[in-house]
């Protein structure tokens, strides 16, 4: 089976996958020039429809997580919840474990102990495919992209890899697949256009500036059309202006029901969208609520002023 696919792959589509994405894009109609679709057309397929969730407070609850590396215990009876609609924040010194929490919840990692559950239901997170088809993606520290793809090329490569389209369609130029592909090309539009990159379409992602290809790093995000989004310091590395665009979108993302996960260093975004915050030192929870308050906490002050900068896995 795997012999005839990479056979017929290599007869209809002797350019390989970028090679196949780029003739898409440069030959479907209206995409010869940039131009900026209407944000709107994003916020609508993104909106959750919320009638047919359970009757549940919490869309993510995590109960006593813990994860430990040999001896090293990265993170130690963690518990949190998380709403539609809103941000939990999720700060801590370096190495206090929070990427580690991102990355159980978002599958590449096995929890040791405690339980994920989503929508009250228990959820077996075994790899980043099986938490989108849960409804979960997520963004990273270190922005992964493909340099030489352009920027709706790389939203159409998220697409792909969570499809599930059928062989001939996929290799072959069949009607089906010619208009799944004009589908997914306009919602990718639509997404980049909603981040703030509608202008930059056809431009390469290395040509764009460090802050765009963060916000590029959200659209792929999002094209799992996610419930929940995990970002993990989107902020890094970004500059008063930009950071105030991340704001907006990630409010943006809130208004239509995504709930969203915010680990971040930059106290100033924490304080401005969080809803609620988390605090982890040492992998273990020391504090927890409004960020006026968590900014008061003696407990907090110490853990970052303190000298210690953790002992466990970030």
């Amino acid at each position: 089976v795997y012999g005839v696919f990479i056979l017929a792959t290599l007869y209809f589509q002797p350019n390989g996958v970028a090679g196949f994405l780029r003739l898409k894009v440069t030959t479907l109609p209206g995409l010869r020039r940039e131009e900026t679709p209407a944000p709107a057309t994003a916020i609508e397929g993104l909106r959750l429809d919320r009638s047919a969730a359970p009757e549940t407070d919490a869309l993510l609850e995590v109960r006593s997580l813990t994860k430990t590396f040999g001896g090293l215990t990265a993170l130690k009876d963690v518990s949190l919840k998380l709403a539609p609609g809103r941000v939990h924040a999720v700060i801590g010194p370096n190495g206090a474990g929070k990427t580690t929490l991102i990355n159980l919840l978002s599958g590449f990692y096995r929890p040791d102990a405690g339980e994920i559950r989503i929508e009250g239901r228990p959820a077996d997170i075994r790899s980043m495919h099986g938490a989108a088809g849960l409804g979960i993606a997520r963004t990273f520290q270190t922005i992964k992209l493909f340099g030489d793809l352009t920027v709706i090329e790389n939203v159409m490569v998220a697409f792909e890899r969570h499809a599930a389209p059928r062989l001939w369609d996929s290799v072959g130029r069949t009607a089906r697949g010619q208009r799944e592909e004009s589908r997914r090309m306009r919602e990718a539009e639509a997404l980049i256009a909603f981040v703030g990159l509608g202008d930059y379409g056809m431009t390469p992602a290395s040509a764009l500036s460090y802050g765009h290809r963060r916000l590029l790093e959200i659209a792929r995000a999002l094209a799992v059309r996610p419930r929940i989004l995990l970002l993990d310091e989107p902020a890094a590395g970004l500059v008063a202006e930009e950071i105030d665009a991340l704001r907006r979108l990630i409010r943006s993302l809130c208004e239509a029901g995504i709930a969203i996960i915010l680990v971040e260093h930059r106290m100033e975004l924490v304080t401005a969208i969080s809803d609620e915050v988390t605090v982890i030192d040492y992998g273990e929870i020391i504090a927890h609520g409004e960020p006026g308050a968590i900014q008061r906490d003696r407990r907090v002050i110490e853990a970052y002023l303190g000298s210690a900068n953790g002992n466990a896995q970030d």
